[in-house]
């Protein structure tokens, strides 16, 4: 122990778990792209195996050391074993993997894919030399007085983002386009943006080059982009490496993280625990699959068969000791080794089903990641549902876990869009959700709001858009969702008419200031802060281009929106009584219709209301949400003695009267009423 490579006694010892193998071999090469070892040793039963622990310690390897194993055993898929000799498979340990451009899935399958698909013939093609190889990694790094920022949920605002994406276009004005180095640059942006962690999407290494299809449109490869496709959860993504991907990226993504930290920015990953890159019974063996399947996988009642609860073709284990074992393990690493802050779990229900598939009460391994000693003080999120019809939102494992707040980005979409009936959801969302969290004795913070993710259309598409246009993706049409719950004012795709325009840019701003005055944890999706654009694909995981690409040419070209997110972040931050922990109390908020009295919640066409929240005894916020087509005049609530109303922020007016900085708003001409536009919402200020 431990499991993986470890430096001990001038030498490293190599440890690999497989309860089920019969022989193992590990295998050194000089080259990555190598068929032939360098030097071959096979571990004996007798003297290199504890219990189901394989281990073997070699004097002379050092850093930047290329390596993997060979693993053999019964091949019976109807038992659920695959073990092949032939097959090169990776160190579920590996700390980095040696970059592969062109990885061939292909190539790499256990099975003879001539035979017929239901016979699964054992493969006899060696593959070494269309396998990338492990790397042996020396961990000593000098953090300096590195220091997580550790900000509590009340002031954190989330960025999701993707770390090539984020500055490989032409346009970024870095050094280093698409790397970890180039978000390093692009910190004084972040700061100036005011974020206080970045969500990165998966950096777990992952193969580009597995979709076979091609953009119908152009012709070219489609490539797997966004990375739920992890094929080794230790190892940072080489390709993302600006110095090489022989070790580099683990170093480089250290300088990152300290960096980051240094700027009082935190580092959330997004994680893929629930599947690997191995698919289904048909796709490529290159490391679980060969180590051990019956054990690191679900498995069918027929076993050559998987369970999908993913919809990708197989489903971790999670909750089997062992598999459980290695998901704490790769989680302690990025916190201890990489000094990372936090962790989103893609399709979080997973990890609560136990090997037959069923939902646990109270499942082990998503306890042991809430009550770990090491894990105590990083943040940790889950995507609360599953491709199998798991929705947990609202009832998510134990109070530690936060949740992607679906509803929130559902519910604020159908308000602004117009729809009846929203009142009560859209103040209930505005408030924290306690409809949803408080049953479970979570309060605020535990509802991630978002209005837009990767996944989906962008903000700007949002308004643009009445319908996904993903026929780039080679799928039809027929990927993501149908359910978008946008508008598009009256042209779908960009427009030169002025008054689709402005009703566009007012429709951003209400989003904006919607989701920056919501209790709970704002996150802002990368780039929707200047109008990026995916051209209408709201499922762009296969678009490692312009479409996905943050062009920030739109940041020159929509400085008002840049500037009225900064600002409302700001905002934010000056008006701590907006992000409590706590769900309000009524003492703190009073409720009001847009001519005074209670909102109309039961009517079904009310599109208006506002609410007075207090601060302290003089000061006060008075927020005016007016969904519908007409102007109103809202009649105001009388300020504390003393006090005056000023306007803060109103987003049907272009900048600056849009928004005015912290002790510059301006006190109302007529302070018994204020006239809303149609589609638009308005923040008082009384002091």
């Amino acid at each position: 122990m431990p499991l993986g490579t470890s430096e001990s006694e001038g030498g490293v010892n190599f440890a690999l778990f497989s309860r089920h193998a019969s022989r193992v071999r590990l295998e050194l090469f000089d080259q990555h792209a190598d068929a032939t070892p360098a030097r071959v040793v096979d571990f004996d039963p007798a003297r290199n195996r504890t219990g189901d622990v394989w281990h073997l310690w070699l004097k002379g390897i050092r850093p930047g050391q290329l390596y993997a194993y060979r693993v053999d055993g019964p091949y019976q898929p109807e038992k659920g074993h695959r073990f092949n000799f032939n097959k090169l498979l990776l160190d579920p340990f590996a700390t980095a993997i040696s970059p592969l451009p062109d990885w061939d899935f292909g190539a790499v399958r256990g099975y003879n894919p001539d035979a017929p698909e239901q016979d699964l013939v054992f493969s006899k093609v060696d593959d070494a030399g269309a396998m990338p190889k492990c790397v042996f990694t020396h961990e000593h790094f000098h953090w300096h007085d590195d220091r997580p920022p550790r900000h509590p949920w009340s002031k954190t605002v989330i960025y999701e983002t993707h770390v090539r994406g984020f500055t490989i276009h032409p346009s970024s004005g870095v050094e280093h386009r698409g790397t970890y180095r180039g978000l390093m640059e692009k910190i004084p942006y972040l700061k100036e943006l005011g974020v206080t962690a970045v969500e990165l999407m998966p950096v777990h290494e992952f193969n580009e080059g597995q979709i076979p299809r091609t953009n119908p449109q152009t012709g070219k490869p489609l490539r797997n982009y966004w990375g739920y496709d992890p094929v080794a959860f230790f190892a940072p993504k080489a390709s993302y490496s600006s110095a090489g991907g022989l070790g580099q990226q683990t170093l480089e993504f250290k300088e990152m993280v300290r960096a980051l930290h240094h700027a009082g920015i935190e580092v959330i990953l997004d994680v893929v625990f629930n599947h690997t890159a191995e698919g289904n019974e048909l796709g490529p063996t290159l490391c679980f699959r060969g180590i051990d399947n019956a054990i690191f996988y679900m498995l069918a009642s027929d076993k050559r068969y998987y369970k999908n609860y993913t919809g990708t073709g197989n489903t971790i284990n999670a909750n089997h000791p062992v598999v459980r074992d290695h998901i704490m393990g790769a989680l302690r690493y990025w916190v201890l080794e990489m000094h990372v802050d936090g962790f989103r779990f893609d399709l979080a229900s997973v990890l609560g089903r136990d090997g037959s598939g069923k939902l646990l009460a109270d499942a082990p391994l998503l306890e042991w990641i809430a009550e770990d000693s090491i894990l105590r003080d990083v943040k940790i999120i889950a995507e609360a549902w599953d491709a199998a019809g798991a929705y947990e939102v609202g009832s998510f494992s134990e109070r530690r876990w936060a949740e992607w707040n679906g509803r929130y980005r559902d519910d604020i979409r159908r308000f602004w869009r117009g729809d009846d009936g929203m009142l009560g959801l859209f103040a209930s969302r505005i408030c924290g959700s306690a409809d949803i969290y408080a049953k479970s004795g979570k309060g605020p913070e535990g509802s991630i709001n978002f209005i837009t993710c990767h996944d989906g259309f962008t903000l700007n598409d949002l308004v643009s858009y009445r319908d996904k246009h993903n026929e780039a993706n080679g799928e039809n049409n027929r990927d993501g969702t149908n359910e978008n719950f946008s508008e598009n004012f009256g042209a779908e795709s960009a427009t030169t008419d002025v008054g689709i325009e402005a009703s566009r840019k007012t429709q951003i701003k209400n989003f904006l200031l919607t989701l920056l005055i919501s209790r709970g944890v704002p996150m802002l999706l990368g780039g929707d802060e200047f109008r990026r654009t995916q051209g209408g694909n709201n499922n762009a995981y296969c678009q490692d281009n312009e479409t996905s690409w943050h062009d920030w040419h739109y940041l020159e070209q929509h400085r008002e929106v840049f500037r009225f997110t900064r600002g409302m972040i700001a905002f934010r931050r000056a008006h701590p009584v907006l992000s409590k922990e706590q769900f309000y109390s009524d003492a703190e908020i009073r409720w009001f219709g847009a001519h005074g009295g209670l909102p109309g919640w039961a009517g079904p066409k009310a599109k208006q209301f506002a609410c007075l929240i207090h601060e302290d005894a003089q000061r006060a916020l008075y927020l005016m949400f007016n969904a519908g087509d007409e102007a109103i005049d809202f009649v105001l609530p009388p300020p504390a003695q003393g006090a005056q109303w000023h306007q803060a922020v109103d987003t049907s007016r272009a900048a600056p009267q849009d928004m005015f900085a912290e002790g510059e708003e301006p006190q109302l001409e007529y302070p018994q009423t204020y006239l809303l536009a149609p589609r638009s919402s308005a923040i008082l200020l009384a002091r």
